[in-house]
């Protein structure tokens, strides 16, 4: 069973920092691109940023470049999200899924700017 679980989310005030970490199991994870999502309040479900298999970085979203950084980890089956500068835009509740987000989605984890 495909699975996602992520964790980290934290309420932190603008300009701190986080990482945040998605488990994945019932795949092989190293074989997909895979991506982190966010959904603001009110809107909808967008894309962050794409890492693919080999490790390299792309499609990263322009209101977060130079911010926020992904890596994986192929031996732990992790996801990792790391976010600094982080400003009151950035609240919202953070998701990982492959590159086409065609896996079920896990409960996400929350991430509140606020001061």
């Amino acid at each position: 069973q495909r699975k996602f679980v992520e964790s980290g989310g934290a309420l932190v005030q603008p300009g701190g920092s986080l990482r945040l970490s998605c488990s994945a199991s019932g795949f092989t994870f190293g074989h997909l691109a895979l991506s982190w999502y966010r959904q603001l309040p009110g809107k909808e479900r967008e894309s962050v940023a794409t890492i693919t298999r080999t490790g390299d970085t792309i499609n990263v979203a322009d209101s977060v470049k130079g911010r926020f950084t992904i890596s994986r980890d192929d031996v732990q089956n992790i996801l990792y999200l790391q976010m600094n500068n982080l400003k009151p835009e950035d609240t919202a509740k953070y998701y990982c899924n492959t590159k086409f987000a065609n896996f079920n989605w896990g409960q996400g984890t929350q991430v509140t700017v606020s001061s």
